[in-house]
């Protein structure tokens, strides 16, 4: 039942990745919103998160995982319900608001209680992997919501459908027992700093710090690329973005059951490379067969990465968990928040065509960083497992 109720949040968690991408084409219709007012959305829910995971990943080893898996989800679904409402701009920064927050709380409180949940390395990797199916389909029933319906009832019925459906979750976790907290006396401020200054936590933070750019890049940009640079239309584009979520989610099926046989830092390896190779595809797609075929690429190199790279992070410092993933995903969501909005930014001076070069160019930086950490793990094995950093 607790996995159960980490997989519900994910699940959630998806539908805050998706959401943004999916509806803003159509929200631009309504409120006139230009590229660099779309990247500033991403950059308030995306700021949201990094000060909810600033502070969520201590107190998790303190006071449990509870709270943000029951939390989140009802200020998920408040998001939702301010994005249908909205009638302006700052409607829309609230909402966006509101949506970094719950999802900060779900992303951390879920990955941490899975990661706890296994003590084995490779079934802690395979495990986390399974929970992003979740993500997955989260992040697939939106778009793929808008894309049947949206003719025939509209935007806002779809988020309060969607809204509805978010907070339910938040219930289930409400009433579970969850393990009591590693660290109930509370973790040290002088704890905190060495950890944050270890060598393989900044090795293992500045990947999630590209990869988290790469996934809210992609997902955000994905609809308003296809519609604006290919001319598909909005219907099509949001089964397109669908497409991805949806190779994203059965490579995850398939690395889930990889990682039994195959080394976590290898996959990731390989999965850089193969997204690196799908994102120069779509940026030289002229024609719709070709753009989708290059979704489906990216989203299967982008799959394992983010949930592996938990686990080898887990596995390395499995007594601190909590206030690792913490750090690991405040630095995440400062590419999640910083290189969208780079990404529109660019796209405003040089094309939206030109912009997306950079998640190629974060998969080559990938690739290298996790190079880096299988050297460092191999050489120095300085990582704690169930002590005090050194």
């Amino acid at each position: 039942m607790l996995s159960a109720a980490a997989y519900a949040g994910m699940f959630v968690f998806g539908i805050v990745m998706a959401l943004l991408g999916a509806i803003l084409p159509l929200v631009s219709q309504k409120i006139d919103l230009p590229l660099g007012q779309a990247g500033s959305l991403f950059f308030a829910m995306n700021l949201t998160m990094l000060a909810t995971m600033l502070g969520l990943g201590p107190l998790m080893d303190r006071f449990g995982k509870k709270l943000p898996l029951a939390a989140g989800p009802l200020l998920v679904g408040i998001a939702l319900w301010g994005f249908a409402t909205a009638a302006a701009y700052p409607g829309l920064v609230l909402a966006a608001i509101l949506l970094g927050a719950g999802g900060g709380a779900l992303n951390g409180g879920a990955n941490t209680l899975i990661s706890d949940l296994h003590s084995d390395p490779r079934r802690r990797n395979a495990a986390l992997n399974l929970l992003g199916m979740f993500l997955g389909f989260g992040a697939l029933f939106v778009p793929f919501l808008i894309g049947s319906l949206i003719g025939a009832v509209g935007l806002a019925p779809i988020l309060f459908g969607a809204a509805l459906l978010a907070a339910l979750p938040g219930l289930l976790a409400a009433v579970l027992r969850f393990p009591p907290p590693k660290h109930s006396e509370g973790v040290a401020f002088s704890e905190i700093g060495r950890l944050a200054r270890h060598p393989l936590v900044l090795l293992f933070a500045f990947l999630l710090f590209f990869q988290s750019g790469n996934e809210f890049i992609m997902g955000g940009f994905i609809s308003t690329y296809l519609t604006r640079e290919l001319g598909i239309s909005i219907a099509g584009a949001s089964y397109l973005l669908a497409a991805y979520w949806a190779a994203l989610l059965a490579a995850r099926v398939v690395s889930a059951r990889l990682l039994l046989r195959v080394s976590g830092s290898k996959v990731v390896l390989a999965s850089a490379v193969i997204a690196a190779a799908g994102v120069l595809l779509l940026v030289a797609a002229s024609q719709t067969w070709t753009a989708a075929l290059a979704l489906l690429v990216v989203g299967a190199g982008f799959s394992p990465i983010f949930p592996t790279t938990l686990g080898l992070a887990g596995s390395a410092f499995e007594s601190y968990s909590g206030t690792v993933f913490g750090i690991l995903f405040a630095v995440a969501l400062t590419g999640g928040m910083s290189l969208p909005w780079a990404v529109g930014q660019s796209a405003e001076a040089w094309g939206l065509r030109t912009a997306l070069c950079l998640a190629a160019a974060n998969a080559g930086m990938i690739a290298l960083l996790q190079t880096a950490i299988t050297r460092v793990g191999r050489n120095a094995r300085t990582a704690p497992s169930n002590s005090r950093l050194p």
